[in-house]
């Protein structure tokens, strides 16, 4: 799963992407474009549910689920004609998966904001009014020749079923909306079939609406106003404190924020919120193998089948499928080892027509 992470300079991207990746790789100053080329790092997803498994395994190694984030310049009106480092960043962003927009919430007349005020909503109506104009532009280069080339003989079957969707996309954009409104009516055929031109508003956006330490309290409240205003999915993220607790795990963040805000630890927003969202946002989820060698989360989309869950172990495993052994994580904890949970009963056998749930152990029998 690949992230870019966008927006206006100066709302806190690099900062961001430092706190994710637990490094300093990206620099992070109060003037725009500090940021020239794209910053890349790697992100475990800490589900504490790996760290129990591993332990009731005896597991000699741990591997989570990972996230692959970008960090790319601020983008500026004007981005998607060439203003600041905007065409060359664009034509990046197109080979992502989703799109993390990061949102200048916080006050700070120390850094300085290239708009001269603070406006969430405003900013993400430049970000998007630049992407839309990016997608317009590579419409109007492919449009006029698929159109010529279906009205003759030339036209291929795909071309002809793909040019009504390229049109109906490039209304939508026309009309000041994103691309990916249209998804919701877009059948999985027609997913693929212009799935390759790979427009930016078709991507999924994910807001994360970057906060002032004292706004902390007030993250569920911020959340859900933000949400109702963007119709999309949005987490709420306080950058600097994220930065200066780069070093803590997840448990001590939360018990440290805890006694800080005085508030329950269910109510305080961290990164993890974030790359959870990401998950959901694609639609992903993942499931667990665990031995003596290694615990391991796999990743895979929802609703996948137990054929296509072993497949992200290996292809032969989806092709050579004969049955899996299925036990929810929480049976298993119940149970304490994989033989008590046979004991019980309450490990299963499933066959090639099981959807996986999110949080399964399993174990698969196949064919070489």
């Amino acid at each position: 799963m690949k992230i870019w992470i966008v927006g206006l300079p100066n709302v806190g991207k690099s900062t961001l992407f430092n706190a994710l990746t637990k490094s300093y790789a990206a620099p992070a100053e109060n003037f725009p474009f500090c940021t020239i080329d794209p910053n890349v790092g790697i992100v475990e997803v800490k589900d504490p549910r790996i760290d129990t498994l591993a332990e009731l395994s005896h597991s000699q190694k741990k591997v989570y689920a990972t996230t692959e984030f970008v960090d790319i310049a601020g983008l500026v009106k004007g981005a998607s004609k060439g203003e600041g480092l905007g065409n060359k960043f664009l034509a990046n962003i197109r080979e992502t998966d989703a799109i993390v927009q990061v949102l200048r919430h916080f006050q700070n007349a120390d850094v300085v904001h290239v708009e001269g005020q603070i406006d969430p909503l405003r900013d993400v109506d430049i970000i998007n009014t630049e992407l839309i104009f990016a997608d317009l532009e590579q419409l109007e280069r492919i449009l006029p020749a698929l159109q010529k080339k279906t009205k003759s003989w030339n036209g291929s079957k795909d071309e002809k079923l793909v040019l009504p969707l390229l049109e109906r996309i490039q209304q939508t954009l026309l009309e000041g909306k994103l691309a990916h409104t249209l998804s919701s009516q877009l059948s999985p055929d027609e997913k693929k079939l212009i799935k390759s031109y790979n427009f930016l508003t078709l991507k999924p956006f994910i807001y994360a609406l970057n906060i002032a330490p004292e706004d902390i309290a007030n993250a569920e409240a911020l959340q859900q106003e933000f949400m109702q205003k963007l119709q999309a999915p949005v987490a709420v993220v306080c950058v600097k404190l994220e930065a200066e607790m780069m070093e803590m795990t997840t448990p001590e963040k939360l018990e440290f924020l805890a006694e800080m805000f005085t508030l329950e630890q269910s109510t305080i927003p961290t990164l993890d919120d974030l790359i959870a969202l990401a998950f959901q946002t694609l639609e992903l989820m993942y499931y667990f193998t665990t031995g003596e060698k290694e615990t391991k989360a796999r990743t895979i989309p929802l609703h996948s089948t137990a054929p296509q869950a072993a497949w992200a172990i290996h292809s032969d495993f989806e092709k050579g499928f004969i049955k899996a052994e299925v036990v929810s994580y929480q049976e298993l904890l119940s149970a304490g080892s994989w033989a008590k949970a046979r004991e019980k009963w309450v490990l299963r056998l499933e066959g090639k027509n099981y959807l996986v749930q999110d949080g399964d152990v399993m174990i698969f029998k196949f064919n070489v």
